[in-house]
């Protein structure tokens, strides 16, 4: 059987989404602003950068803005300013805004963009290639790698050429291993590799239990007497019962699209409840 090829890095990143790529960047240019030489690796799952991120969001440019001081010079996507806030809470039959005085601070976007957060990390990605990030698309980690001691020393990717029952075909080639002086794990919520380092080093003990929702979103393209550029609604209470934890929201983006999107707390007790009629209910 053949072996596993490896490679060596001074850093591997798993996952190519905004906090990982954003940071292999930060790590190129301290190693910079110090005159050193890192090598830094970025694995990501989806065929390109940006694949598997499919939020329509509010962007605070803050973490950007340190990142790359003048990022709106450099063309970062972020195109569309947040021009108002509406939060509403529906009923069968209407809706109630509520005064602007009394959103909590996470739903005042005054300074904040709308945006495709696909778009940036495929903006995040050049940058950092730019920068000397080795970024490896179309290739998920699927198993973390451990030295004798049990510390973490890297990720191997998955073996190719598996048949549909589980057996090597003679196509098979092993993965590669990527050994690393640190692995930084950015593969989301609910990352494969990030459960495992939970239950081999109990990570989990003592905390409180994770709260999850799912979302579901759509990106539609409407009239353009209909488009109010940079409109941000996020809504409470129907179609959900109030025992449902859930809402909506509607971004207005740049060019006439609008992403709309429904959330559903996954603690709800009815089992009929589908996340995604509620949706269509919206």
């Amino acid at each position: 059987m053949p072996e596993r090829e490896s490679m060596a890095y001074d850093v591997v990143v798993v996952g190519a989404g905004p906090s990982g790529l954003a940071a292999a960047i930060r790590l190129k240019q301290l190693a910079a602003a110090a005159g050193r030489e890192i090598s830094v690796c970025v694995l990501e799952k989806g065929a390109e950068v940006g694949a598997h991120i499919l939020s329509g969001a509010v962007i605070d440019p803050v973490a950007l803005a340190e990142l790359f001081p003048d990022w709106q010079a450099q063309g970062a996507p972020l195109e569309q300013p947040v021009t108002e806030d509406r939060f509403l809470f529906l009923s069968a039959r209407g809706a109630w805004k509520v005064p602007h005085a009394l959103l909590p601070a996470c739903f005042r976007n005054q300074g904040n963009y709308v945006a495709s957060l696909g778009n940036l990390c495929r903006w995040l990605g050049q940058q950092a290639e730019a920068l000397g990030v080795e970024v490896y698309a179309g290739f998920a980690a699927a198993e973390v790698l451990f030295t004798e001691d049990g510390r973490v020393r890297g990720v191997a990717t998955g073996d190719m050429g598996i048949g549909r029952n589980g057996e090597k075909t003679a196509r098979y080639q092993p993965g590669i291993e990527l050994h690393a002086k640190y692995t930084f794990f950015a593969e989301g919520a609910r990352g494969h590799l990030g459960k495992r380092l939970q239950e081999r080093f109990a990570l989990r003990e003592g905390r409180d239990p994770q709260v999850f929702g799912i979302g579901v979103k759509e990106l539609w393209e409407i009239a353009p007497g209909k488009h109010v550029p940079g409109l941000v609604i996020h809504t409470a209470g129907w179609p959900l019962d109030r025992d449902t934890y859930g809402g909506s929201f509607l971004y207005h983006m740049a060019q006439g699209k609008v992403a709309v999107g429904f959330v559903v707390g996954l603690g709800y007790a009815n089992p009929y409840l589908s996340p995604f009629e509620e949706f269509q209910r919206y």
